[in-house]
């Protein structure tokens, strides 16, 4: 089965067109060096009658967006090579000079690598 590694970030409204941008190049960056998918997703419909919704989950402060995002491969070992060579790549290396130039609250990213359950 493959393997995810999955993201949840705050990006304030005023910075989605340049984290939109940055996700993009490195979205190219990841499938150039084998991830098999990449997905950027911006919140939309979050007001739902039941659960917790992410704006509570995520403690979202006024103007902020939620960001939902995976990257798939075949296995863990396949993302460990993968996001290896990932990171020595100059063009995100590039991308990511200071933390606090980040379109985004760093700080605030959750990250996790999970195993598939199912596939239908």
């Amino acid at each position: 089965m493959s393997y995810v590694d999955g993201f949840l970030l705050p990006v304030p409204k005023k910075n989605l067109a340049a984290y939109k941008k940055m996700a993009a190049k490195a979205g190219k960056i990841w499938r150039e060096h084998g991830a098999l998918d990449y997905r950027e997703c911006a919140g939309d419909d979050l007001k739902t009658a039941f659960g917790l919704p992410y704006p509570k989950l995520m403690k979202l402060k006024k103007g902020e967006v939620p960001v939902f995002s995976w990257i798939m491969f075949k296995s863990r070992k396949h993302r460990d090579t993968v996001n290896a060579k990932v990171m020595k790549d100059p063009r995100i290396q590039a991308m990511c000079p200071d933390p606090k130039q980040m379109p985004f609250d760093v700080k605030r990213m959750c990250y996790g690598g999970f195993k598939t359950l199912v596939k239908a």
